[in-house]
């Protein structure tokens, strides 16, 4: 006679369980789980009622605003500036082209099994800042050009954040090496440049490179605003890189190096391919973590008069023709940086994921 299985009880379980674990395993728990329940009950309903059930969706006029909720139409009338700023509108096919190429280069890195989602990569990492080097600011084949005066909105933050993380990590990587390096002079230099760019807030690195720099220049030379902007910050973001990176450097067991140098490897190809690899795939969300809040830092750059998304957001609702509209604008901009960070979290998690095979020394 076949013995019967007995089901595991309920109360071990699924969602009874998590909650018996989590919110409701002693009475301060408990309590704690009551009153975050009230406040998200009372809370959630009229901010959802403002952002959605009584907001305006339809209309071209201030006057269309009628409602108790959100004035939508601020943000569809103004949409154009706030993603261009000041590009011309018969040339925005170039940011569009650009858009197209960054969704297509990293997009396809969140479906498994897509062919050519490796080269896509690649592109997004390599090409892709060629491509808009030429497109963007135009001038050269046949392109008509647009100062970088004109840029601005989404665009810019987006143009900022990308060249700032595409450019500090390799940066980041030569100075942590350079660091770690046995060469006193390289190891020293590599300390004092690391050293004296994470002790500089990074306001006072724009100031520098806008206001300071011109007047240590040579006669006649001279860099548009938004390149001495870039410049700095793909200094000072390489200084924090480059600690990030050297944590991993450091958490690498003495066995791998004594491991390649037993294989006679030189020291470019121990390092390249045995150190390296293991070193970042250990510090990919310190890494990620980086990336995130330079994003987030781009908005800095409305001091030195870079009008980003939230400088363009800002110009605009002083405008007498709109009033009360500012927290529409800041609702608007946080959900743009909220996409793009949380995209950027969700594939250093996937990467970690697919990374994860273990350490042992």
């Amino acid at each position: 006679m076949a013995e019967s299985v007995m089901k595991p009880p309920r109360k071990t379980l699924g969602p009874v369980a998590w909650m018996r674990m989590h919110l409701f395993s002693s009475w301060y728990n408990t309590l704690l789980t009551l009153i975050v329940g009230y406040l998200l009950v009372t809370s959630v309903g009229p901010v959802l009622n403002w952002l959605f059930l009584e907001a305006d969706f339809k209309g071209s006029e201030p006057s269309d605003c009628t409602g108790a909720g959100a004035c939508w139409l601020f943000i569809n009338q103004r949409l154009n500036f706030f993603i261009y700023g000041f590009y011309p509108d018969s040339l925005q096919w170039r940011i569009d082209v650009m858009f197209a190429l960054l969704a297509l280069s990293f997009v396809p890195q969140f479906i498994e099994n897509l062919p050519g989602r490796k080269w896509l990569g690649i592109f997004g990492m390599t090409g892709l800042p060629v491509v808009g080097y030429f497109l963007i600011p135009g001038g050269s084949f046949g392109l008509e050009a647009v100062d970088s005066a004109k840029w601005g909105g989404l665009m810019l933050t987006l143009i900022i954040a990308y060249i700032g993380i595409i450019a500090s990590l390799p940066i980041g990587i030569l100075l942590a090496l350079g660091r770690r390096s046995d060469m006193p002079i390289i190891r020293g230099l590599c300390v004092v440049f690391i050293e004296v760019w994470r002790a500089v807030p990074l306001i006072t690195v724009l100031f520098m490179a806008s206001v300071m720099l011109p007047l240590f220049l040579p006669e006649g030379m001279n860099f548009e605003k938004l390149m001495r902007a870039l410049i700095g910050i793909t200094l000072w973001q390489s200084a924090y890189m480059a600690e990030v990176i050297r944590g991993g450097l450091q958490a690498i067991p003495r066995g791998q190096y004594e491991a390649a140098d037993a294989l006679g490897l030189g020291y470019w190809k121990k390092t390249g391919l045995i150190i390296l690899p293991q070193a970042l795939k250990m510090v990919i969300p310190g890494i990620v973590n980086t990336f995130i809040a330079l994003f987030k830092d781009t908005t800095l750059v409305l001091i030195i008069g870079l009008f980003d998304i939230l400088g363009a957001v800002q110009s605009t609702i002083t405008d007498p023709a709109w009033q009360n509209v500012a927290i529409e604008g800041y609702v608007f901009v946080a959900f743009c940086f909220w996409v793009f960070c949380f995209g950027i979290s969700r594939y250093s998690q996937k990467l970690e994921r697919k990374l994860d095979t273990g350490h042992k020394s």
